[in-house]
Formats: structure tokens, C-alpha cells, sequence
């Protein structure tokens, strides 16, 4: 029952954006903007004393899959914000729908977004002259990671959604939030020449393990144990705090 009510809100949120084609240009405008600006802004950093590769736009590309899926899910809360104004998330929960499937399906709406946003990066990246010699295989990792990370965060956003019912505080924690991962990453430069206490904090950061798992699965020698470790750390984070997203809904119902 779980899975039919996850499909039913899968469809009810993709058939909702669907009907925005504004905001489908712009989520999967901004990645683009992303990945050519930082890489021509940046692009010097590989003529730093050991930067580990030799193409930013390539080094870039991977990180900004994983920016743009952290950026993108920070937003997901609204549309939960957005059903409690109108109270259609009242009438939800009055319903036999199940909490998780609630979660779920909002999130897988938000996952296929996500996959579209990685391919255009991909091919943008492309086109600006980034290869990678690690096959279908990285490919597959990347998307994947990125799937997670947007998952993860989405969940965050959706429980502050639930426990703050205001837009205003939603914006300011998804920034307050995000920024800080970011930066506190390799996405945009290489732990190498990064100082210290970044590679330390990055080593908790699971948009680190996500850009690491992707970096390493499209080298050309790829380090699996390194993929698949982070990758593991990545969905042990993605299921616990889906999990306590999922447990938001009752503190959201006793404080109506």
C-alpha cells in the first residue's frame, strides 16, 4: 500500500510541475549558469602548485552536479509550506495515505528533477571540453550520488517545512545550511591546495562524499573501495534522515 500511495504522490507533484514551465526553465537554466561561470572564474586554479588535474572544466563539472542537487532540494519544503497554506496537507494527513508515502513521493518528484539537471551539466560540461575515462560506470555513480544528495537534503528541507511552517525560516535555514557545505568542499577546489581545516571538515560533509564518489568513478583509474565507501556513507546519511523527516509529520499534527 505504501508503494501505490508513494506513486500516487510521485505523480500528483510531477504532473504540479509540469504546469510551471517557468520554473522548469529555471531550475534547469541555473546549473548551466553555475558550470560556465565558475569555470571561466576559476579556471586559473589548475596552474596552482598540486592542483590534481589539468582541466578545471572537468575537475568543475562533477562538483557542480552536486551543488546543483543540494541547492535544488533545499527548496522542497516550500511545496510541503504551500499545501499547508491552502490545507490540503490537513486533509493529507486526515487521509489514508501513508506518512512515508507522503515523503516519498514528493522526493522521487524531486529525484527525476535532479536526473534531468546532471545529464544538462553533463553535456554542458561536454561541450566545454571535459572527458572522463571512467565509462558508464562513473557515470552512473554521479547520477546516483547526486540523486542521494538531493534526497538527503530534500528530506531536510521538508521536516524544517514541517516543524517551522513559515517560507521566511525555510529560506533562511536552506541557505545557512547550504552555503557553508559548499564551500566546505571539493567542489570547486582541490583538497590539495585547500587549507587545512577545510579537508577536515569536508571529511564530514556528505556533499563531499558525494563529489568524491563521483570524481573517483570517472577517473580513469578509478579507486572503488574509495567510491564505494563514501557512497555507503552517503545513503547510511540519505536513510536516516529520511527516516526522521518521515517523524516530522507527528510534532507538524500535534502542534496544529
Amino acid at each position: 500500500m505504501s508503494l501505490a500511495h508513494t506513486g500516487l504522490i510521485f505523480g500528483r507533484w510531477t504532473r504540479a510541475s509540469y504546469r510551471q514551465p517557468a520554473l522548469i526553465a529555471f531550475t534547469l537554466i541555473q546549473p548551466a549558469i553555475w558550470l560556465l561561470l565558475f569555470g571561466q572564474l576559476f579556471q586559473g586554479v589548475v596552474h596552482i602548485p598540486g592542483f590534481g588535474d589539468s582541466s578545471y572544466i572537468a575537475f568543475l563539472t562533477p562538483g557542480i552536479v552536486m551543488m546543483t542537487a543540494l541547492m535544488t532540494s533545499g527548496w522542497s519544503g516550500t511545496a510541503f509550506i504551500q499545501d499547508m497554506e491552502r490545507g490540503v496537507m490537513d486533509r493529507m494527513l486526515a487521509s489514508p495515505v501513508s506518512r512515508g508515502g507522503l515523503m516519498a513521493g514528493q522526493l522521487l518528484s524531486n529525484a527525476s528533477t535532479t536526473l534531468i539537471q546532471t545529464i544538462l551539466v553533463f553535456a554542458i560540461g561536454f561541450a566545454a571540453g571535459a572527458r572522463y575515462d571512467g565509462g558508464v560506470d562513473g557515470y552512473v555513480v554521479t547520477i546516483v550520488a547526486s540523486m542521494l544528495i538531493g534526497t538527503a537534503f530534500g528530506s531536510l528541507s521538508n521536516a524544517v517545512a514541517l516543524l517551522t511552517r513559515q517560507q521566511e525560516a525555510l529560506i533562511g535555514i536552506s541557505q545557512f545550511v547550504s552555503l557553508p557545505l559548499t564551500f566546505m568542499s571539493s567542489i570547486m577546489i582541490d583538497p590539495a591546495v585547500a587549507p587545512h581545516w577545510v579537508n577536515v571538515a569536508a571529511r564530514f560533509n556528505p556533499v563531499d562524499w558525494a563529489t568524491i564518489a563521483a570524481r573517483e568513478s570517472l577517473a580513469a583509474g578509478p579507486d572503488w573501495s574509495s567510491v564505494w565507501r563514501h557512497c555507503g556513507y552517503l545513503l547510511a546519511f540519505t536513510l536516516i534522515v529520511g527516516w526522521l523527516s518521515t517523524r516530522a509529520f507527528r510534532t507538524y499534527q500535534r502542534s496544529v
